[in-house]
């Protein structure tokens, strides 16, 4: 793919940002927090213009749930990512006892260079903003690819970008796939992408074509599981919310739910109730989201559909005189579907609408057995005490991270890594994970030795050198035999 050459082509930035990094070199601490501070100050100086873009984007979206979670959500990460740059930049010495011998070693924490990140839809600035400020934080230029579905947060950010930022130091990247593509396919020192598993595999490959490291955070089918201790009741109404967070266009958002046999009819009666109290009006409330975009919409009809199809028992809890689903709105009502079966496609693919798929079961087995035969998820999830059943679920699954009792918990401290693992992506960032990935730690070793290192590994061989080498493999074949019990 190759794009007219121009002021603001991906390639001219590219080059500009990495002669400006390898004239500089790697900054300061104090640049690297004033970076931070200026993208902080970006997004909360023009906090309103951006609650405006995202409901231009959505045509209905909350704004105290856009300020909420587009900005205050990611304040905690910014400022202990700000406070640690200069501990996280310290180098380490990893064996300080070889000082005794004459070797002296450190492993310094260095700049990559310039980090592309490529963002999403469905939060297109906060999952653009940590990680830029991860980069910054590592000591990188940085470089953006905005979301062309939402293309007035995308234009947005890229004015402002302009206006607090020299573009050697951060750049924002406009335009649809043609442009996403150049972009993806850019010799950069790391390439930073959040979307669907689909569009994970194109970067990736992409990537690989110049040996780029790639941070892929993906989705996936996020499982819930509702322990045989968990209180049903308080498990129906906090999962009822979370599957409806930005209209379920979440990738950590619920996606099925296991309930115990004995429990699923009054699990299920739980949820309907919750639900309908939540939303007794859909089409005219201004917090309830919309899908993006009619593609989208279409494509979570299309799920139900053939659910329903297919067999599936589906409910919708549109509220009375109201329709199912808008096509001029884009709004679908809340959907229950039971009675899924593996050939469905709402079995398969991840919904990323409001539509929650319910499975009974009778043993943790079937559940443990389920998710551990599919992709790993994003998140799994658990309702009930932290009890043996809870650990077994942790145990004999894989996901990218673990929250129990309540929507989302396992991002919540700053300090933790959040990332997927197998088709929910690869890497991790915020809190320190996020320095970790965009940098390079680089090991330094000077040798004070009264002898060459060399000598030992060059020949010609002495006796001494033979003797001494057969003694040392005898000695650890000893030690390894000793182990085994042999």
């Amino acid at each position: 793919m190759t794009l007219p050459l121009t002021a603001t082509d991906p390639r001219e930035l590219l080059a500009n940002q990495r002669a400006a990094y390898l004239l500089e070199g790697p900054p300061s601490a104090a640049v690297r927090r004033e970076r931070i501070d200026r993208l902080t100050a970006m997004v909360l100086d023009n906090a309103d213009a951006y609650v405006e873009a995202l409901v231009a984007d959505y045509g209905t979206r909350s704004p105290t749930g856009i300020r909420f979670a587009e900005i205050v959500g990611m304040l905690s990460v910014l400022e202990h990512t700000r406070s640690h740059v200069r501990s996280w930049m310290r180098s380490r010495n990893p064996s300080p006892a070889a000082r005794l011998m004459g070797i002296r070693a450190e492993v310094q924490p260095t700049p990559l260079g310039v980090v592309g990140i490529v963002g999403p839809w469905n939060f297109p600035l906060n999952l653009v903003i940590l990680p830029a400020a991860a980069a910054f934080a590592a000591g990188n230029r940085v470089m953006i690819k905005m979301s062309e579905v939402t293309a007035h947060t995308a234009e947005l950010t890229a004015r402002l970008a302009a206006e607090y930022f020299d573009p050697a130091e951060l750049a924002v990247v406009t335009g649809g796939p043609d442009v996403a593509a150049a972009f993806t396919a850019l010799p950069f020192d790391h390439l930073f992408f959040t979307g669907s598993p689909r569009v994970g595999q194109l970067v990736a490959r992409a990537a690989a074509e110049n040996l780029v490291p790639v941070t892929l955070e993906l989705g996936g089918k996020n499982p819930v599981v509702v322990g045989r201790a968990a209180d049903i009741g308080r498990a129906a109404r906090r999962i009822a919310r979370a599957r409806m967070v930005n209209g379920g266009q979440v990738c950590v958002c619920p996606d099925y739910v296991f309930v115990p046999e004995e429990h699923f009819a009054e699990f299920t009666g739980a949820l309907r109730t919750e639900l309908r109290a939540l939303y007794p009006a859909i089409q005219d409330d201004a917090d309830y989201t919309a899908s993006v975009d009619r593609a989208n919409y279409d494509r979570v009809l299309g799920l139900i559909e053939d659910a329903r199809t297919r067999g599936a028992e589906v409910e919708s809890l549109a509220p009375p005189h109201e329709p199912e689903a808008d096509p001029v709105t884009r709004k679908i009502a809340p959907t229950l579907i039971t009675g899924v079966t593996d050939d469905m496609r709402v079995a398969q693919e991840e919904v990323f609408g409001p539509v929650l798929a319910l499975r009974p079961y009778r043993a943790l087995a079937e559940v443990t057995d389920y998710v551990a035969a599919g992709h790993s998820p994003l998140v799994a999830y658990w309702f009930g005490p932290d009890d043996a059943d809870f650990r077994t679920f942790v145990r004999k699954t894989r996901s990218g991270g673990v929250a129990r009792n309540d929507f989302a918990v396992h991002m919540f401290p700053s300090d933790a890594p959040f990332g997927g693992v197998g088709h929910s992506g690869m890497g991790a960032y915020h809190g320190k994970a996020g320095f970790d990935t965009f940098s390079h730690h680089r090991t330094v070793v000077g040798s004070a030795l009264p002898f060459a290192v060399t000598a030992l590994a060059a020949p010609p061989f002495t006796p001494f050198l033979r003797n001494g080498v057969g003694l040392a493999l005898r000695a650890a074949a000893f030690r390894a035999r000793r182990r085994l019990g042999r």
